[in-house]
């Protein structure tokens, strides 16, 4: 089983990013996938979340209205579209799969925004 991700890096504030995350090993359809993120002292805390099927998104407060999960089962692949950035975005950012009580995590991808 693996998930990596990719498309982190360093981007000013009000900037852009599309993170990607690729899993193999496991029939990703069937899972719930999320995006997780972990800023240097605090607690990893769930960002957004996408059903396995046709159901609703959910969000952080933080940031909604900024940031996009969406998933492409074809490519066994979830992304997050992370628009209108701000320096307290900077964080690790993971990816999550979950059915039932199995759950993989990805290794993360540093987020950091900055001027």
């Amino acid at each position: 089983v693996q998930l990596v991700e990719s498309g982190g890096g360093l981007v000013q504030p009000g900037g852009s990013l599309r993170l990607s995350c690729a899993a193999s090993g496991f029939t990703f359809s069937r899972y719930a996938m999320s995006w997780y993120r972990q800023a240097p002292g605090n607690e990893r805390e769930l960002v957004a979340r996408i059903p396995s099927a046709a159901g609703s998104t959910n969000y952080a407060d933080s940031v909604k209205g900024r940031f996009t999960i969406s998933r492409d089962n074809a490519k066994n692949t979830v992304y997050l579209q992370m628009n209108s950035l701000k320096p307290e975005d900077t964080a690790v950012y993971y990816c999550n799969g979950r059915f039932g009580f199995l759950t993989y995590w990805g290794q993360g991808t540093q987020v950091t925004v900055s001027s």
